[in-house]
């Protein structure tokens, strides 16, 4: 009988394995410790052991800053179209439907009205799951219309962007919607609103070079991704090593393209400073 043999016939090897659930764990990147979900959504996705910010879905951005029972959801009907009928390996039309079942959104943007702290905002969270967070017609017609909302109620406009760029499935029908939100924010900030961003990981592409850096106040989660390439790609166009925390928002502080890094956990309460300090300040 080999050595390794078990003795003891009666017991199990199943018993241990088959009550534990599958996804119930995940492992923090930034210092590898096991997280159980569970526990981790109680800390709205932020690691117990290092602060690391894990990337969150629009509901635990609304269930973080809005005030219980406020919201009414805008423009939630809205979806994108295959006008281009594209195809790479998949067709764009079946990569929609694939986001929409896989996150019970129809775009990459929730949209609120509601108060934060008493103070009426209105509110959007862009969605990495959906395709990477990236804006086509439809994230771009959202965004818009609910700048001319706050514009028209002159209520804040509070963006949390995450997002990979514009989608590259519409063509120029995104790169467009660049130029729309901006211009809706150029006219927004004209007539005296208040824009409030803050940049999550990742956000890159188009949306860094428009509306992510176009705000009042802009903030960041720590350790946020914000670039327009990537730091693979230029390291691999340029042939050289970058600096350390390259374009991580740590770097882009001390460069002055953001105004403030916050921890999640103190978000609610900036905010409504924020807003305090700078409405009053527009009366």
């Amino acid at each position: 009988m080999a050595w390794f043999s078990r003795k003891d016939k009666n017991i199990s090897t199943d018993a241990s394995k088959k009550d534990i659930p599958s996804g119930l764990w995940t492992k923090c990147p930034s210092c590898s410790e096991i997280q159980y979900k569970p526990e981790l959504e109680k800390t709205f996705f932020v690691c117990s052991h290092c602060s690391h910010h894990f990337r969150m879905t629009p509901n635990f951005y609304f269930d973080l800053l809005v005030d219980s029972g406020s919201s009414v959801e805008i423009f939630n009907k809205i979806k994108s179209v295959d006008h281009l009928e594209f195809q790479a390996e998949k067709k764009y039309s079946s990569q929609l439907t694939t986001a929409i079942e896989k996150t019970g959104k129809n775009d990459a943007i929730s949209c609120v009205e509601a108060k934060v702290d008493k103070k009426d905002v209105i509110l959007g969270v862009m969605n990495f799951s959906f395709i990477g967070g990236s804006m086509g017609s439809a994230v771009g017609e959202i965004v818009a219309r609910c700048i001319d909302v706050a514009r028209e109620k002159k209520k804040p406009f509070i963006l949390i962007c995450s997002s990979g760029g514009a989608r590259m499935q519409e063509s120029a029908l995104s790169l467009m919607q660049l130029a729309k939100t901006s211009s809706k924010l150029a006219r927004f900030s004209k007539n005296g609103g208040l824009y409030i961003v803050l940049i999550a990981d990742p956000t890159t592409g188009g949306i860094s070079a428009s509306i992510a850096m176009l705000g009042d106040v802009i903030l960041a989660e720590p350790n946020a991704l914000i670039c327009f390439a990537g730091p693979r790609v230029i390291k691999q166009t340029i042939g050289q090593d970058l600096p350390e925390g390259f374009q991580k928002s740590e770097f882009l502080l001390k460069k002055g393209f953001i105004d403030e890094i916050v921890h999640r956990k103190d978000l609610k309460r900036k905010l409504t400073v924020l807003m305090r300090l700078l409405l009053k300040k527009n009366e």
